[in-house]
């Protein structure tokens, strides 16, 4: 069936300047982590991005090793992209990774340079694409210079292969390092991808929220509700998600102190005229320093959910205080030690 994309779909969104760029990112972007490998029909995962688009998001995050398998998801991208978004290249920004474990052997993760562009070039194949519009090392490399990894992502950037440049779970001190790399050789930092949302803080305690504002680099916040939990889903107890899944979120940490303060949250955003999804995105997205909230969907019922956040971004300071009440910080971040020095 043709896809026809809606001719509204601008007026429903809210986009945001990233940083000191000139481009402008919709204050939700859509993540395809999960649910967009093969473990999912096609037609969702059409269902999904058509949905996306039509609600005004313009903003599509891979990676190469998304699945399952690794790299599949980028092909279902690539297919959606042939038969919906063909006309509308312009319209969109895709970004894509390589950090993680993609192929056997010393060349196929973190950040070297034979890793990086190899790996940019096999994600534009599986696309179908000339270029990525943002292309990011995915994690810190304590092993390689990161003059060498910078290095490679301005060859990358140079070449044409990608529009922007952007780094993903670098704390604050390598952030302030790499960018200062890439300024030397004339390459612009565009945007930093943090985990972050109301149970995983650590970019406050960082202080990278201030370090991205001292340098004028924008931010896209992924897992803003915490791989569910911030959804309405556990309400109930553990009874289905990604807790239940054996994916990426451990089910003990869901315990019943924290079902009871998920409940807690539930009741504010209540009081809010929200879901508690839209409230999670709302507080990422609370003040302006966080450019834009990268959420997932496993049916296209849950990017409209989340698009409702846009309704209400502000909080009163006794909305936040009552929040830190019950948010409290839970050990979920997956990516600490991309974060820390090492």
């Amino acid at each position: 069936m043709t896809y026809t994309p809606a001719e509204d779909r601008y007026s429903k969104m809210v986009y945001r300047k990233c940083g000191n760029s000139g481009l402008k990112l919709p204050a939700i972007s859509l993540g395809l982590w999960h649910n967009f490998g093969h473990d999912t029909p096609h037609q969702t995962k059409r269902d999904i991005c058509q949905t996306a688009f039509d609600l005004g998001i313009t903003h599509f995050d891979l990676a190469n090793n998304y699945g399952p398998p690794a790299g599949s998801a980028e092909e279902a991208f690539g297919e959606i992209l042939k038969t919906d978004f063909a006309a509308c290249r312009d319209e969109l920004i895709i970004s894509s990774k390589a950090g993680y474990d993609m192929w056997p052997g010393p060349y196929g993760e973190w950040g070297s340079r034979k890793y990086l562009i190899a790996s940019c070039d096999q994600s534009l194949k599986r696309m179908g694409l000339d270029y990525v519009d943002i292309f990011y090392s995915h994690r810190f490399d304590p092993e390689t210079p990161l003059e060498e990894t910078m290095g490679a992502l301005e060859h990358i950037w140079r070449s044409g292969k990608a529009l922007y440049i952007g780094i993903s779970s670098y704390n604050s001190q390598r952030s302030r390092e790499a960018a200062a790399i890439l300024k030397e050789m004339g390459v612009p930092l565009l945007i930093h991808q943090p985990s972050y949302n109301m149970l995983n803080r650590w970019v406050e305690h960082d202080g990278l929220l201030d370090t991205l504002d001292d340098l004028g680099v924008g931010s896209i916040a992924f897992t803003p509700l915490a791989q569910g939990m911030l959804t309405n889903k556990y309400l109930g107890g553990v009874t289905e998600g990604r807790a239940v899944q054996g994916k990426s979120l451990d089910p003990n940490v869901l315990d019943e102190r924290v079902l009871n303060n998920i409940r807690k949250l539930n009741e504010i955003a209540e009081g809010r005229g929200q879901t508690l999804a839209q409230m999670a995105i709302a507080w990422v997205l609370r003040g302006g320093r966080v450019t834009t909230a990268l959420i997932g969907a496993s049916k296209a019922s849950q990017v409209v959910d989340c698009c409702g956040a846009i309704g209400n971004l502000d909080f009163t300071a006794d909305e936040l205080a009552l929040i830190d009440t019950y948010a409290n910080e839970e050990q979920i971040n997956l990516w600490a030690r991309s974060s820390e020095l090492e």
